[in-house]
């Protein structure tokens, strides 16, 4: 008992003197504890951008604007009086739902010509999706309910018969982009990105540390004396072997009868900046921290939560602010969205250039930092070569003097 109670006490000492792993099993659960809480903290969807489009123009679709506007979960975008670019209107204004409330819609219900007004939900985030439209059913039964009772009322109908008696219109829900709320089409190409990501930042956190660790960064030095090709030398690599990934997800898409066609090209081109933005912020950490370990464990605490708080589940807009300006420089916060308007939205490829430029501004800040922490480091090891060289070199005179004495 007595030699058992010495290696368990042997063990605890191993652990509490590595600073890595104390910090790693403490820390990791308390930082991500305050995260995952504070990505959640509301605990309910707020504010939902929807988009009105008026047609009716009257008293009573300016009621039904103000009912709408005062749900907690919705918040009106923009009110414009026809759908004239409606589809592009939603990806700009990233809506949950377009509210179409029909031209003649007043007087249709005072004529008891029963209007419909059609209700276009975007699928394309189905939690988001759920919460509009199940606000919007919220808010448009009871304005059904209140104009029932009040045009009842004026007619004389007797209180016992007034819900017995016509609906004043009828609502239509439809959804569009993932009609049928597949959470296989909503959540499986985020979760595969996401791996993408981590693999990247895992495979370069080793490339320059283990380079770092083994000494062999010398031999490099030597090489190449180009601090530009270093970098690339370590990037193109994984470049390439990306695009095989990617070929590979493309198969999983037919395996799994995915209906991803539409704009391969342009979602393409846009995972191209998203694996050279990842590459270079992998690298320059890689750079920074000279140990495979630590490198490793460094990008694995920063890769872990970036799926929870990219925005593609849980909108970004409900988190705090300072939780957006951390996700706001992880690669994959970008790329998501621009997946989601090229493949599940359909939309063109311009309404992702904003997502493209903060990748593109993502890798050239990795890229430069990369550039001038490697390039101080090459620098130190070619001075300490210099040195060891004149070292020699004198050695190598006074071995030569002795000999002639």
């Amino acid at each position: 008992m007595k030699v058992f109670l010495n290696l368990l006490k042997r063990e605890f000492k191993l652990f509490w003197n590595n600073k890595i792993l104390r910090l790693l099993f403490f820390g990791a659960p308390l930082l991500y504890g305050i995260l995952i809480g504070y990505v959640y903290s509301k605990g309910k969807v707020t504010d939902l951008p929807i988009i009105v489009v008026d047609q009716d123009r009257s008293s009573m679709s300016a009621k039904t604007i103000d009912m709408i506007q005062d749900n907690e979960v919705l918040n009106i975008a923009t009110v414009q009086f026809n759908t004239d670019n409606i589809d592009r209107l939603m990806i700009e204004k990233t809506a949950a739902c377009v509210v179409i409330i029909p031209n003649g819609f007043e007087k249709d219900v005072l004529t008891k010509q029963y209007p419909e007004v059609t209700t276009i939900v975007n699928a394309s985030n189905v939690l988001t999706a759920n919460y509009a439209s199940g606000a919007l059913q919220l808010v448009l039964g009871t304005l059904k309910a209140g104009v029932q009772l009040e045009t009842l009322r004026k007619q004389g109908t007797p209180e016992n018969l007034l819900m017995s008696q016509y609906e004043p219109f009828k609502t239509t829900f439809i959804k569009k982009n993932n009609r049928a709320t597949n959470y296989m089409y909503f959540l499986w190409p985020g979760v595969l990105a996401t791996v993408l990501q981590q693999v990247l930042l895992l495979g370069l956190a080793l490339s320059f540390a283990s380079e770092f660790e083994s000494g062999s960064f010398k031999s490099l030095v030597l090489q190449t004396n180009s601090t530009f090709s270093l970098i690339m030398v370590k990037v193109l690599p994984y470049l390439i072997m990306s695009f095989a990934v990617w070929l590979m997800y493309w198969m999983f898409t037919f395996w799994f009868r995915i209906p991803f066609f539409e704009n391969l090209g342009a979602l393409t081109f846009v995972a191209g900046i998203f694996v050279m933005s990842v590459s270079f912020v992998g690298i320059l950490v890689s750079i920074l921290i000279p140990n495979q370990l630590k490198a490793t464990e460094v990008l694995m605490v920063v890769a872990t939560p970036s799926f929870m708080i990219s925005g593609f589940t849980w909108p970004l807009s409900q988190m705090p602010t300072f939780i957006q300006a951390i996700a706001q420089v992880i690669p994959l916060t970008h790329f998501l969205p621009a997946f989601r308007i090229l493949i599940i939205e359909n939309g063109s490829f311009d309404l992702t250039y904003p997502y493209i430029l903060n990748m593109i501004i993502i890798a050239v800040i990795g890229f430069v930092l990369s550039f001038i922490a490697l390039h101080i480091k090459k620098k130190n090891v070619l001075k300490e070569l210099i040195v060891n060289c004149e070292i020699a070199t004198q050695e190598a005179d006074d071995e030569e003097v002795r000999n002639s004495l």
